[in-house]
Order: C-alpha cells, then structure tokens, then sequence
C-alpha cells in the first residue's frame, strides 16, 4: 500500500492571559528591522502586489466562481513566479474558469493552458481532483474551514490559510 506524504496536522493553543503580564523574550534589534522592512514595502511595488493571486480571480463572477479562481490560483502559485502564475490564471479565465468547465475539460488541454507553471503535471492531477470534489462534496464552492481545505489535494496549511483570508475574508490564522 502506498504511504501518504501528507504530514499530520500540528495544532497550536495558546492559554488566555498567558504570560501574566511578564516581560517576553524579544529577537535583537528586531523592532528596527521591522521598520525597515516597512519602509522597503511602503511603495508596493513587488511582483505580489501587482501580479499576486489577491489580483488573479474575476471579481464580477458570482462568489463561488469567485473563491475557485482565488484557490487555483494558489495551487498554480506554489513554486512557481507571481508573473507565470498570473498568466496561466488569464488563460484559464479566457475560457470561463469555473467547476464545471474545468471538470469538462481533458488533462491534456488543462496541462497545456497551464504550463509553464512549476510542476504543472502534478498540479493538473490535484486540480482535477480537488474540482471532482469540490463539485460532489461542496456544490461546486470551496470549503470554508482551514480543516477541510487542507484535506483537497494539493493544498497544504499556507494555502489553506491564504484562501481563507483572500476567498473567504477571515483570518484564520497565519
């Protein structure tokens, strides 16, 4: 039987009042490489901010359309560039990205729309997977818990949790 590579989910509680008022052990001089690291930021003007998955779903589509392109578009972007990302998005847009026309289209096309993204193979068979679920388990809409998005395949806990913030507009943790 095959092994899954899919690590155990790690949870972490923190105690309310934790600490009791004590003074914390901080990293040295970091409060001033966070203001630098703020002044670098200040102009926005990284690849991310012009080209991140935040810009890549169609935000006149219904919300469920809306919160699938926002999720493939986080598993296009793993390992791969902002701008190669953005680019496949556009092209799967051009042909009406949503459930079903993804689960209507065959591995090949999808697998051509999508490349050069890295490791588009492997990506095509977790999209198509996750889509096939989405479509019986969720009524074509993506989970809304970092629990049961962390169960499609191909998203792990910093998708999951960047898919809660992006389709979803709630925290749910870092």
């Amino acid at each position: 039987p095959r092994r899954s590579r899919r690590r155990k989910s790690l949870a972490i509680a923190y105690e309310p009042g934790q600490g009791g008022g004590a003074e914390r052990w901080e990293p040295r001089h970091w409060r001033e490489q966070l203001q630098r690291i703020r002044e670098m930021r200040s102009s926005r003007d990284a690849p991310v901010d012009e080209m991140g998955v935040q810009t890549c779903y169609d935000s006149g589509a219904p919300p469920e359309v809306m919160r699938y392109q926002v999720l493939l578009a986080l598993m296009l972007s793993s390992q791969t560039k902002d701008q190669v990302t953005s680019a496949a998005m556009l092209r799967l847009r051009r042909r009406g990205l949503t459930v079903d026309s993804v689960l209507q289209m065959d591995d090949e096309t999808l697998g051509q729309i999508i490349y050069p993204v890295g490791f588009w193979r492997n990506k095509v068979k977790y999209i198509k997977q996750t889509t096939a679920i989405l479509k019986q388990k969720y009524g074509g809409d993506i989970p809304s818990t970092v629990e049961e998005l962390v169960q499609l395949p191909g998203v792990g806990p910093k998708m999951a949790h960047l898919a809660m913030h992006i389709a979803w507009d709630s925290v749910a943790g870092i």
